[in-house]
């Protein structure tokens, strides 16, 4: 079975990594940092000549205003913008919001949303946490009574950017899924302070805002789980093509720096780490292929293959990031210098949808399911 991308899917690659290697340089990305106003006109502008391009609509059915290309294609550009470090909200609105709706709107909220997001013309995010660790779906403490929502949720990935949030919240029957508009009056947002200002990072406070439900009663844990399941698999390919822009930056200063006449590329503890960035690179690559394909063909296999990737990715840009640093020496954490862009989003992306640690936590009890043996830590009967 071949798990790489076929000739088109490459074709549209290149196009991306062209479009954004012109639209959006490190500096960009760079002047973002710590300026809120450049922040949001950068990402608004570049986030609408990613939107006319037709990105926003690769996995929306071409029935609801998308291209109907399917999500390895959108992998494809995932992988692109995450090697850019794109400063937008493409990952909150379409692999969280967007896969909410098709997932689980009705038919008058997806004709009513879905070209809407396709076109760009609104952002979307999933305001599904509360506070440190993984999503908890019992226990919520926002509420919806008579159609109104009040609570606070923290942190929202672009939840300051955002026009309209998936918020998961409790009612009679359980935690449900509902759409409630940002703009609304009863809304209050908070900035947050993070290590990659880059993405912005905010805390969501409602009071009496008028909410509409989506999905069924109840199934907003599962839905929410479902929903990271899927954005899982889209987030570990940015990881990816952050892990690789890292190893090429290493490299190429790895060969233009000289000690005692002779690039220190030429040692061999430089080599080391270039090779050990290479394998934990490769490794993750092949498992975000299988995972694609899992998501791509909805199979089975799906909850597993996410986590897989979730894990390897992380690993594989955390490491890249952090041996970057390393090689480019003193100079490597300094402002001027790039590799502390990419040790920001590298920690941004492992927490998003859940920490690595949890998706392994998943991992491994979901293996212990699926064999008769005995997992550490469990009892013998």
């Amino acid at each position: 079975m071949d798990f790489d991308f076929s000739q088109e899917q490459r074709q549209l690659k290149d196009e991306a990594r062209r479009f954004l290697g012109a639209r959006c340089s490190l500096s960009l990305v760079r002047a973002t940092l710590g300026q809120e106003d450049a922040e949001r006109h950068a990402s608004r502008a570049l986030y609408k000549e990613i939107a006319e391009l037709g990105w926003c609509g690769t996995a929306i059915p071409e029935a609801s205003g998308g291209l109907g290309l399917g999500y390895v294609e959108l992998c494809a550009i995932a992988e692109e913008l995450g090697r850019a470090l794109a400063p937008v909200p493409f990952a909150s609105s379409i692999y969280f919001f967007a896969e909410g709706v098709m997932a689980a709107g009705s038919a008058e909220q997806r004709t009513r949303l879905l070209p809407r997001l396709a076109r760009g013309e609104i952002v979307g995010c999933l305001a599904a946490a509360e506070g440190s660790g993984a999503h908890q779906h019992r226990g919520v403490r926002c509420q919806v009574r008579a159609g109104r929502l009040n609570g606070i949720k923290i942190p929202v990935i672009d939840g300051d950017a955002a026009d309209l949030a998936l918020v998961l919240a409790a009612e009679e029957r359980g935690p449900s899924l509902f759409l409630a508009d940002l703009t609304d009056p009863g809304v209050q947002r908070t900035a947050l302070q993070s290590l990659d200002p880059s993405r912005g990072v905010a805390r969501l406070s409602f009071s009496d805002v008028p909410v509409e439900l989506v999905g069924g009663a109840g199934e907003g844990g599962a839905l929410v789980e479902r929903i990271c399941n899927r954005a899982a698999v889209s987030i570990a390919f940015e990881q990816l093509g952050g892990a690789d822009r890292s190893l090429e930056l290493a490299r190429d200063y790895a060969l233009e720096r000289r000690t005692f006449g002779r690039p220190i590329g030429s040692y061999q503890a430089i080599k080391h780490r270039l090779a050990d960035m290479y394998v934990k690179n490769e490794l993750a690559r092949s498992i975000a292929y299988y995972a694609a394909w899992a998501l791509a063909s909805a199979a089975t296999e799906l909850p597993r293959a996410a986590a897989m990737a979730r894990v390897a990715a992380s690993d594989a840009f955390g490491f890249a990031s952090r041996e970057s640093i390393q090689i480019h020496g003193g100079v490597g954490v300094t402002w001027e210098a790039s590799p502390h862009l990419f040790f920001r989003r590298a920690h941004h992306l492992s927490l998003v949808c859940g920490a690595s640690d949890g998706w392994a936590e998943r991992l491994a009890a979901d293996l212990c399911e699926s064999t008769s043996a005995p997992c550490i830590g469990t009892e013998i009967a």
